[in-house]
């Protein structure tokens, strides 16, 4: 067995005003605060000497190499985001930022917003934009009916209501 890996499809480029912020404030707290402390620490640990088994320096490093990580991904992903602010034209159909009310057919009544692959999990209700079900209801009109393949079973949703805003 190889160890050859597909590259992973980067998500949606697609985010919210909040989002945005959310990310820019990660990476700001990151780079300028958590980074500068895990240095000094690290830096404390090697003078104290033998550092082949000082645990505080060896996961220092560990740390600082994580914290760079992750400020490499969010200053690529931040580079090439499309900040969507406004509401579309036409908000009698789903699009990016959308909230969509939906009815199944047992009469359960969900709300959703469609947000980038970003933000997902900011809010409860927040679904990806590259999910099964954001990618059914993108550009569909209101009472529309909709068929979507959830866990090998398919359900029937309804849209009742489109509303975009906060």
């Amino acid at each position: 067995m190889s160890r050859y890996r597909p590259p992973v499809t980067p998500g949606s480029r697609y985010i919210t005003p909040a989002g945005h912020a959310r990310l820019k404030a990660e990476l700001d707290q990151l780079w300028r605060i958590e980074r500068p402390q895990v240095t000094a620490a690290v830096s404390a640990a090697a003078a104290q000497g033998d550092r082949s088994e000082n645990a505080e320096y060896t996961y220092g490093k560990k740390r600082l190499r994580e914290i760079d990580s992750r400020v490499r991904f969010l200053r690529r992903r931040l580079d090439g985001m499309v900040v969507v602010e406004n509401a579309p034209a036409d908000a009698s159909q789903v699009f990016f930022g959308a909230w969509v009310t939906l009815t199944r057919e047992d009469g359960a009544t969900t709300r959703y917003r469609i947000v980038g692959p970003d933000e997902f999990d900011m809010q409860p209700g927040y679904i990806s934009m590259d999910a099964p079900l954001a990618r059914a209801l993108l550009g569909k009109p209101l009472d529309a009916e909709i068929r979507v393949n959830i866990a090998g079973a398919e359900a029937r949703y309804e849209i009742v209501a489109i509303e975009y805003g906060r």
